[in-house]
């Protein structure tokens, strides 16, 4: 399994260098300008709070004196910053001072690794979300719990940042259920959390293991029962907040503990306290410029946040490729895209990360864009980088060549997609069609992807075999990840029509029909997928891998009026466990397929293409 990063002087021909009289009249303007700006010493709690940071005689130093931390994480980042300012094409952005990242002997990226405390933020928490909330990320895990926990006060639920801690809140938690004043113990609160600390390690690691599991609960350095942690003489390096919220909030949309079973007993059926942590921890990366700042903790909390927010694109909290898009900024910042980066990265664990993080950007980047119709933002010639595992063992020669065969398959299919997104995103296409020679390549493109790929790794004919949860659920992603895109590309042809400049209508009925016999089959297969997966309880688990495939199978089997689509129903009212939007898309799918029971099947373009009868699909 995957787990997880010199300045360059050229010369320009023909430049006229000043000559010395000019070099003394700079000299000479150089004395009359004023004094450089007194350097600001303070620390960074003193300075968040704008008060002079100095020892008086018998006192401690006014950060001290409040129990703050004396750090000055702001005033070596602005120091780095001006020493690498010439650099032309950086290798990386260091997250440390100069001499810890020279005396390391590791790559910028490796020295920026969860080391949140040390970004080159440029300006402290306090001017941007308050002292308050400065203190309360600077400090301990517990008093982040005591704000992420905070209860649905002030009339506004999600904020993180609304409660005033100076008065009870136990009658606040009501709206979670009856356990949830619970909440109010600092005891129950680190239970809470580890326990929802543990779901995310064994539901969502399994299928996007960009963390290490014992790196993390030991820099978590969080003990239940209401233990303060025990500080050892070396103190790791605290976690980045906003990554800690991330994995709270993951693990409260699977968790079946008490607390949030009340929740969803009392919500008709959805946590109120899971969808709240979403919004916090989304609020939490916004205030710490995750999305801004080209960091390995920033590349994967944005990628973490994308899949765990709602999925519905017209939905006002749903997908619209933000966080996506953070993640592919921040990797490209870090230049993980370059062989010769990558080639750096010294330690293996960093470097399985970074390669994990990037095909998981990449290949999304490719499929969101044709789902949703926009521009995806990678092209192929954006990145040089091989597929390899940071395991390099002989023994595991077998696993490594199944990864890189899935890995390999799986960018292949995300080139098809990104080559159709691009189509269909221009105005051209919109206004004229799709042209008749690029459906005819989609068609043979996706073909050769089956007779070479689909085999090895999507589902085998033998349904019967003893899978474990991972296996299953990677077997029918990967396997309807193909299905998808004939359903997807029947919608666009359907929707654009086809235009064809030489007037060859039997050619352009061909491809209607060859795209909607496979778009039915697809369709069937997707159904057939989803009908084991919640035959096993699965997609009550599944991470937004499965979503759209069963929401556009079931809504291509409903307007056929194929009973069919009712495989897609119950996967989709089984998925409103964790994506509670998916329940409206069930509703949705059973009203359009009652609708086509009254008048028949209903398309736009391709209803040329339409056979009077449909044979179901067989594995």
């Amino acid at each position: 399994m995957l787990t997880r990063d010199p300045a360059h002087s050229f010369s320009q021909p023909g430049l006229v260098l000043p000559t010395p009289s000019f070099q003394d009249q700079i000299h000479e303007l150089a004395k009359t300008l004023p004094p450089p700006r007194k350097q600001n010493t303070a620390c960074d709690a003193c300075r968040a709070r704008k008060v002079k940071c100095y020892r008086l005689p018998g006192q401690d130093k006014h950060c001290l004196s409040k129990n703050y931390p004396c750090t000055h994480y702001v005033q070596q980042a602005t120091s780095e910053k001006k020493r690498n300012g010439a650099a032309r094409r950086p290798r990386g952005i260091s997250t440390s001072s100069s001499n810890s990242s020279s005396s390391s002997g590791h790559s910028p990226v490796e020295n920026g690794i969860f080391s949140w405390s040390r970004s080159a933020w440029g300006a402290p928490l306090g001017s941007r979300v308050g002292s308050h909330a400065a203190h309360l990320f600077r400090t301990s895990t517990p008093n982040l719990l005591f704000n992420l926990f905070a209860p649905p006060d002030n009339g506004n639920a999600d904020s993180i940042f609304s409660f005033t801690p100076h008065r009870s809140r136990s009658s606040s938690y009501a709206a979670w259920g009856e356990m949830a004043s619970k909440l109010e113990d600092e005891g129950f609160r680190a239970e809470f959390a580890l326990d929802l600390v543990e779901v995310y390690f064994q539901i969502v690691h399994t299928r996007l293991p960009l963390l290490n599991p014992a790196q993390f609960r030991t820099r978590l350095n969080l003990h239940a029962g209401g233990h303060r942690p025990i500080l050892g003489s070396k103190q790791e390096d605290p976690l980045h907040p906003a990554l800690i919220a991330t994995i709270l909030a993951w693990g409260a949309k699977f968790s079946e503990h008490s607390l949030l079973v009340a929740d969803r007993r009392r919500n008709n059926g959805h946590s109120l306290l899971a969808k709240a942590l979403i919004d916090r921890c989304r609020e939490l990366a916004e205030s710490t410029k995750v999305h801004r700042l080209p960091l390995v903790d920033h590349v994967v909390i944005s990628l973490l946040i994308e899949p765990l927010q709602c999925q519905d694109p017209a939905a006002e909290t749903g997908f619209h490729g933000f966080w996506l898009g953070c993640g592919i900024r921040n990797l490209l910042g870090l230049q993980i895209n370059h062989k010769s980066v990558m080639a750096d990265i010294k330690d293996p664990d960093i470097r399985g990360t970074m390669i994990f993080a990037w095909w998981m950007a990449c290949l999304a980047d490719a499929f969101a864009a044709f789902y949703y119709r926009r521009k995806p933002m990678l092209d192929d010639d954006d990145y040089d980088i091989d597929f390899y595992t940071a395991d390099q063992d002989p023994a595991q020669s077998s696993t490594r060549e199944q990864l890189e065969g899935y890995y390999n398959a799986a960018h292949a299919l995300a080139r098809i997609s990104r080559e159709i997104a691009r189509q269909l995103w221009r105005p051209q296409t919109d206004a004229e069609g799709i042209p008749l020679e690029s459906a005819i390549k989609y068609t043979r493109e996706l073909v050769e992807w089956r007779e070479a790929h689909l085999s090895k790794v999507g589902v085998p004919a033998n349904l019967a075999a003893d899978w474990d949860f991972v296996s299953a659920v990677s077997a029918c992603a990967s396997d309807a990840q193909y299905h998808v895109m004939w359903i997807s590309l029947f919608n666009a042809l359907d929707e654009y029509g086809i235009r064809d400049d030489s007037l060859s209508p039997n050619e352009v009925q061909d491809v209607k029909q060859k795209v909607f016999e496979e778009a039915l089959h697809a369709s069937l297969r997707v159904s057939a997928l989803a009908g084991v997966l919640t035959s096993n309880g699965y997609l009550k688990l599944d991470t937004a891998v499965m979503h759209v495939s069963i929401i556009q199978a079931g809504t291509f089997l409903a307007r056929l009026g194929r009973p069919e689509v009712h495989n897609c129903i119950e996967g989709l009212q089984q998925y409103s466990y964790a994506y509670e939007e998916t329940r409206d898309k069930a509703n949705q799918i059973q009203r359009d397929y009652d609708q086509a029971l009254l008048k028949g099947p209903s398309f736009h373009e391709m209803n040329s293409a339409l056979p009077r009868v449909q044979q179901p699909c067989t594995f």
